[in-house]
Formats: structure tokens, sequence, C-alpha cells
């Protein structure tokens, strides 16, 4: 069982976005440092509290910070860009970072339709997800001696491309073309079994793939106690309950009461996103890691574990680490 990390780049109160990219980087030492296999950034665009819009950018940012730990995009929101752009940003990554860079495709835009006008982009592009992932593969093969079209560099190069999803459609297209699959059950949980059903059900082997390969996204705060980790998660819970809202910001500190920020539908509602989030000390999240990979049967979990306090989100990933390797140890004697 291999263990990530899904960063956002939180924009917290008080700080800027150069001040999240810097505490990325240095979360990703410290990761390398701990033995995570992945750090992947997500593209989000025209929220104040994440600074990983420019999410090619920020990879380049990360992987040139790190010698060995893989660095990719959790993910690259597919219908905001041209397959050609993608596959020339991915492949000059990946002749900067030889065998370290992966690709994850997703098929949501990540913004609210204003911003998306402003990409210049529509919601038609999602219904061309399935052909734009198949010409992002070919223009990573070996471009032919006839070949009009080629990214330069990309072509030849060996990105690994990750099919991402919340629904049972990217399971089936990652299944049909055998690419390893990544569910984002760390902020929408309810179709994660379905999903990881329909993906190795439809899967077929592949020049990428023998055989299926699933990840699974979770939240995970872990302190030294658990009131501990319940105070510091209460940033994320505000988080989640002005998603309900519909509101933006930077993410806010921790509060020591948070039935006094949300209403109990917004409660109920926050809760249902956040029904894979583990929070507590080592023991606890341990059991409840342990349950999900058991439910599961994923072979990795890639964990988004937004902290206020910087040294917190390191304590937290440090330990995390810990229980990883306990976990890993525990299947080996199993």
């Amino acid at each position: 069982m291999k263990l990530s990390i899904l960063d956002l780049a939180p924009v917290v109160e008080g700080a800027t976005a150069a001040d999240a990219l810097r505490n990325a980087a240095d979360l990703a030492r410290h990761a390398e440092a701990w033995g995570y296999h992945r750090y992947w950034l997500a593209e989000h665009h025209n929220m104040v509290g994440i600074a990983s819009a420019a999410t090619a950018v920020c990879i380049a940012h990360v992987a040139a910070a790190t010698k060995t730990i893989r660095v990719g995009a959790g993910g690259i929101m597919l219908p905001n860009h041209a397959p050609l752009v993608i596959a020339e940003q991915f492949g000059t990554l990946e002749s900067l970072f030889p065998g370290r860079i992966d690709l994850g495709l997703g098929r949501a835009p990540g913004t609210d339709q204003p911003t998306m006008r402003a990409l210049r982009r529509g919601l038609e592009n999602a219904d061309n997800f399935p052909r734009d992932v198949q010409e992002i593969l070919a223009l990573f093969a070996p471009a032919g001696d006839n070949q009009i079209v080629q990214a330069v560099p990309g072509a030849g190069l060996n990105v690994p491309v990750w099919i991402l999803g919340s629904s049972t459609f990217g399971a089936q297209l990652a299944g049909i073309l055998g690419l390893p699959y990544a569910f984002a059950s760390h902020f929408a949980p309810d179709y994660l079994m379905y999903a990881l059903k329909a993906y190795r059900e439809r899967f077929q082997p592949s020049d990428y793939l023998e055989r299926p390969h699933a990840m699974a996204g979770v939240q995970a705060i872990v302190a030294d106690t658990d009131r501990e980790a319940r105070h510091l998660f209460t940033s994320m819970q505000q988080a989640f309950t002005n998603m309900v809202r519909g509101t933006r910001g930077k993410m806010r500190p921790p509060i020591d009461d948070i039935e006094t920020y949300w209403s109990p539908m917004e409660k109920a509602q926050a809760q249902r996103m956040l029904t894979y989030a583990f929070v507590g000390s080592p023991d606890t999240v341990r059991k409840g890691l342990q349950g999900f990979i058991a439910e599961t049967g994923v072979d990795e979990v890639i964990v988004a574990g937004s902290v206020f306090d910087h040294g917190a989100r390191l304590r937290s990933y440090e330990l995390l680490a810990g229980i990883a390797g306990d976990l890993r140890q525990a299947q080996s004697a199993a």
C-alpha cells in the first residue's frame, strides 16, 4: 500500500499565495524524506484560498525542490485546455525531471461558469473528454514518420496518465483504456464503491497496465491527541461549510466550537462530503485507514490534509507516514 499527498496549496488568512507555494515545496521536501510515494497538486481557478491554478508551474516548483518523489497533477481539468498544450507542458516537465512526473486528468472544469468563460472554454468541452484523453495518449506515443502535429517535448516520453473522477463515468473510461484510476472520495464520497467496481469490471489490459490500479482520496489530520487533531480539523470543517454556502475565502484558523459556525443542515452536508476524513491520534487514524483500505481494496491512498498552521501540518503528515509504515508491516505479515 502506497501513501501519497494531494496538495491544494492552501492560502491561509493573513498569508499570500507566495507563502502557500513556499509551504508546498517545504512539505514536499519533508514528504520525500518521510517516504511518501507521490506529491500531487490540483487545478482550481478563481479561488483565493487555493494557489495551484497554474498547476504545471507549481509542479515544476515542487519537483525542483525535491529529488526522488513523484510529482504530478491531481489533476489537470482537461476541459480547460487543448490536449496539445497539456502534452507539451507535461512533456517539458518529464524532460526536466525524468521518471518523476504524473499526469492526472479530470473531466470537471474545476471552477464556476463565469470563470470558464474567462478561460475561453465551455461546458461542452467535458463531452469531449474521452476523445481528448486519447489524443493526449497519442501525443505521448512515439511520433510517426508522417505525423504532422507533434508534442515537442512530449512525443515518445513515458508520462503516466491517470483518469480522475467522482462518478462511474471516469472509472469506466479508465478501465476501457487500461489506465490507472483515482477517485475523489476526499470530497465526493458517494460513488466510491460503485466506481471502483465499475473500473475493475471494465478494465482491459493495455500497454500502460496489465491489471487494474486504483487510488482513492481521503482527508486526514493527525496530532498527538484526538482532541488536538479535532481542533485542527475545524479549519477544514469551516472550509467545507463555506463550500455548502457557496462562498470563497482563505483558510480560517481553527475554532474552539465548530457547532457555533454551521447550521444543522450545513453540518449534515459538510459531514457527508467529509465521510472519509480520518482525524485523531495515530491510533485513531490507523484504525480508520486500516478499515478504509480493507473496505475498498485500493492500491494507493492519497491524502489531502490542509491545516492552518504549517508546522502542525508538517507534524500531521509526519505522524501519518509512521502510520503508513505500520500498515505496510501489517500487510507484509498477513
